[in-house]
């Protein structure tokens, strides 16, 4: 997770907003919880939906499976 942490800093520090939903989509993936997984799942969504980025779908329904986003 070290490498991925380092990725999200470079990235944050880029501003490369569409490389940060693919990062925080694979942090969520390999989260050790799932409020740790839904954090980075939201974080995803959040710089996808600025970017009108193609996984907006994706990551809403992911997060509608938890119930952290109405259906």
């Amino acid at each position: 997770m070290s490498d991925l942490n380092a990725q999200l800093l470079a990235a944050h520090a880029a501003g490369d907003h569409r490389a940060l939903v693919t990062l925080y989509a694979q942090a969520a993936d390999g989260a050790e919880d799932l409020d740790a997984a839904c954090f980075f799942l939201t974080q995803a969504y959040v710089f996808a939906l600025e970017q009108n980025a193609p996984q907006v779908a994706m990551l809403r329904a992911r997060l509608a499976a938890e119930g952290r986003e109405p259906s």
